[in-house]
């Protein structure tokens, strides 16, 4: 068994993105009188792609793998935790891809075959945070725990699991995720990472660089989330 997990008030807030908005910035940028230079899609492809072969191991790991979540898990954490097999979320976890909403795409696109088609949709046509209990409804995530029993439930459930033999552990795994394969889940993950790529050179996504250049990375995103009132923009009380 592989039990995946953080220390601290949140599982994984994401991508350090301050740093990437500025690197993207200065890419881009030319003295006076020189052209811009021109977006290299392949490059960008390769380098995200070593992120999501990462996450991919543990979906493709031979033994089962589970993730114990609290806090925040957004943006590429749940490009990384959406990829093991079961995740079991703390109450007060709180999951999302805030980035679907301006200069992103989930790279390792499981959220169709994580909860289906429409509810996909939903979640990621907003971007809108998602908590614990709710992900638990609908399927994103196995179940909800309180808090403070987070890592002893995981730890016992992983410990169930381990008594079945390993071989029996690897068979099902692998009958399980082919479903998700013969949907198509390599090519949606291809698509995903181009796509995430291409966001962050839209129009939009060029403006949303500028912005961070101007007033900081944690400001601009305070502005894109701002009109939806969650994450870090939810109202006080």
């Amino acid at each position: 068994m592989i039990l995946l997990r953080a220390e601290g008030p949140a599982f994984c807030a994401g991508y350090g993105l301050d740093w990437s908005t500025a690197a993207q910035a200065a890419q881009t940028a030319r003295p006076a009188g020189e052209p811009a230079r021109v977006w290299d899609s392949v490059a960008d492809y390769r380098g995200m792609s070593t992120f999501v072969s990462a996450y991919m191991k543990l979906w493709y790991a031979a033994k089962p793998t589970i993730a114990a979540v609290q806090g925040w898990c957004i943006g590429g954490g749940t490009d990384m935790v959406l990829c093991t097999d079961m995740i079991i979320a703390a109450e007060g976890a709180k999951l999302g891809y805030p980035p679907s909403r301006v200069w992103g795409t989930p790279t390792t696109a499981m959220w169709v075959y994580r909860m289906g088609l429409e509810r996909a949709k939903r979640y990621l046509l907003t971007g809108d945070e998602i908590s614990a209990p709710e992900a638990a409804r609908i399927g994103l995530v196995l179940e909800c725990v309180a808090d403070d029993d987070l890592l002893e439930h995981a730890t016992s459930f992983a410990r169930r699991m381990a008594q079945v033999p390993t071989n029996q552990l690897v068979m099902l795994k692998l009958l399980c995720n082919q479903t998700a394969e013969n949907m198509g889940l390599a090519s949606s993950r291809t698509l995903g990472t181009l796509f995430d790529g291409v966001a962050r050179h839209t129009q939009e996504g060029l403006d949303f660089v500028g912005r961070a250049t101007e007033v900081g990375f944690r400001q601009a995103v305070r502005e894109r989330d701002d009109p939806f009132g969650d994450y870090g923009s939810r109202p006080k009380g």
